[in-house]
């Protein structure tokens, strides 16, 4: 056993023992998402109305401040406090977090910096309370998944187990911020979790439980969102077959909007980083934001796409902003607002901001329907509420979190179908002209692949006897190399040999031309020559277990005999397992998918 292997082994912990870990990181995130929107509002009050108080109910519109055309200044101040936390303490914590939380659990076996949850809490609770168009869902994701890291590094335990938390604590973190436990567990699940079973799973549910709870304690029980009654759709009315045509054209639409995000943010980013300069990088992106705060506040009376934006979401899912032109307007307000904030280095998130273009975006499309009086009855407040969900699915790719999270916030399973029609068909457009989602485009361009999807290994659960070489060779230790060598039925090819002694396997070897060079002309035996690390396995063994014993056992082959003995017999030698049949049987297994 290698000392790596040896570590892993003993760094691992029981599954209850992780659980209860896991509860504890959700407790943590639960009381950081607590403070963490205490903190927002603080900021806000004191950059906006030029007061002290911790209390901000982001549903209600902020009121006009004292500070007149100067708070355009505003987003440049917060921008430069930014600016130097991020410069100087943590540059992980720029952007939108979730591509480093994923970074972390592909690619630094779930290791996050302890500091990065200090410093992205103040830097987005900033960027988020000065104006800055951004989440705060991206941050409290990444505060929990810093929380379940170093949780994890301070407790010994295997790799994949640290992962687990923080794939939790990043769940625990959404699920607190919207009051969404099944969409914290789904975001885990599609986003966050290289492997999905009982260890992995129950450790995280456990987390996000317990952070909506604590979540629920301090803000309520009701959803994120007031809605009134969803619109129904009969199968029998004709109307409703139109209506949910419409539902997948607004999916269409979503996702060339989830496109343009997407795309957008990658090209804003390159553009600033032009800029040599932090500082001039951020303060010129925030400078255009608060000019685009003021006008829309001098011109529509609110600030609309400062922060967070639930207050417009609020407005058009309550039915109370319903004007064609005002929710085209505020879409692209938005999506360039946005695209300035988090290309010129702010710290926030992008969930939010999907939800208002997904809304505004929605309710549009229904207005504009509404003046075809193509389709009597389209309802402005259900299609926000679709276009919600198509604009997150569409960006993020995660398909189920997207239909879960706006259920969880509507808690009308009515809007249900239309939802799955309109985020299916948004992801697909999407995925037709950007491979990559909001996510992963970030750790593609720096060489991080992610992948899509979580398919199982199927050959992992075929028996031993199904992948192994049958035509392995058993001879004698005290065989000649050179003898061997010249037997016909080798002609140059690749061999695999099982050596016996009596009628014991006491060694393997894979003999080939370079082998058979290397040895020419001395007087070796196969005794000589062979590798005494091997592992046994039976043929009805499941695969998944031989190459982790062969893992374990630093092994080269697995000689398959058939029976149980303990004792493994040369008579009853039917094949062996080595690595390059492994790594065919992988390839044949993703050829399943790939073709």
């Amino acid at each position: 056993m290698t000392a790596s292997v040896a570590d892993a082994e003993a760094r691992k912990i029981g599954l209850f023992r992780l659980s209860l870990i896991a509860v504890l990181v959700g407790i943590a995130t639960g009381f950081g998402a607590v403070g963490f929107r205490a903190l927002i509002g603080f900021i806000h009050n004191a950059a906006f109305l030029g007061k002290l108080s911790y209390f901000y109910d982001a549903n209600l519109h902020t009121s006009p401040g004292p500070w007149g055309p100067w708070i355009i200044l505003v987003p440049v101040a917060g921008g430069m406090i930014v600016t130097l936390l991020v410069s100087h303490f943590a540059p992980e914590a720029r952007g939108h977090g979730v591509p480093e939380v994923m970074d972390a659990i592909y690619y630094k076996e779930g290791r996050i910096r302890p500091v990065v949850a200090a410093v992205k809490s103040l830097a987005s609770a900033i960027s988020i309370g000065t104006g800055a168009a951004v989440g705060r869902e991206g941050p409290i994701i990444q505060i929990g998944a810093s929380l379940g890291s170093t949780v994890g590094q301070i407790i010994a335990m295997a790799p994949w187990q640290r992962i687990t938390l923080v794939a939790a604590g990043a769940g625990a973190g959404i699920a607190a911020t919207f009051n969404t436990p099944i969409g914290g567990v789904m975001f885990a699940i599609e986003l966050m979790m290289p492997e999905v079973s009982v260890r992995t799973f129950l450790p995280v549910a456990l987390a996000t439980g317990t952070a909506t709870f604590i979540g629920q304690l301090f803000f309520g029980f009701a959803p994120a969102f007031h809605i009134p009654p969803m619109q129904m759709l009969p199968v029998s009315d004709v109307a409703s077959v139109e209506a949910l045509v419409l539902y997948g054209v607004l999916g269409a639409v979503t996702g060339l909007a989830a496109t343009a995000f997407v795309r957008g943010l990658y090209f804003f980013e390159h553009a600033f980083d032009r800029l040599a300069n932090p500082y001039l990088r951020h303060g010129l992106g925030m400078a255009v934001v608060g000019a685009m705060i003021y006008l829309l506040m001098r011109y529509y009376g609110h600030y609309y796409v400062e922060g967070v934006g639930y207050a417009t979401i609020q407005d058009v899912l309550s039915g109370g902003l319903g004007l064609l032109g005002l929710l085209f307007l505020l879409f692209g307000a938005k999506l360039l607002a946005t695209l300035l904030s988090l290309g010129s280095g702010a710290s926030g998130g992008i969930f939010s901001p999907s939800l208002f273009m997904g809304a505004t975006l929605g309710g549009g499309f229904a207005a504009l329907v509404n003046l075809t009086h193509a389709v009597p009855g389209i309802d402005v407040p259900t299609f926000a509420t679709v276009g919600m969900a198509a604009m997150v699915g569409g960006g993020t790719g995660a398909a189920m979190t997207a239909v879960t999270m706006i259920f969880e916030m509507t808690r009308d399973y009515n809007i249900v179908m239309p939802m799955i029609v309109a985020v299916a068909i948004s992801i697909g457009i999407r995925r037709m002209l950007s491979r990559e989602n909001i996510y992963t485009i970030k750790l593609v361009d720096r060489g991080h692949f992610i992948p899509k999807a979580l398919h199982a290994n199927m050959f992992l659960v075929r028996n031993a006897a199904d992948v192994m070489d049958r035509n392995a060779i058993v001879l004698p230790a005290e065989t000649s190399f050179g003898e061997f060598l010249r037997r016909p039925e080798l002609a140059g090819k690749m061999q695999h040999v099982v050596v016996s002694r009596g009628d014991r396997v006491v060694g393997v070897q894979r003999v080939n031309v370079a082998l058979g060079y290397r040895f020419e002309g001395a007087s070796a035996t196969l005794g000589d020559i062979m590798r005494a690390n091997f592992t046994i396995a039976r043929g009805e063994d499941i695969v998944f277990d031989v190459i982790n014993r062969m893992w374990r056992q630093n092994a080269d082959m697995a000689v398959v005999v058939s029976g149980d003995a303990a004792v493994p017999r040369a008579d009853r030698v039917i094949g062996v397992i080595s690595k390059e049949h492994i790594a065919d049987s992988v390839a044949e297994s993703v050829g399943t998918y790939g073709q």
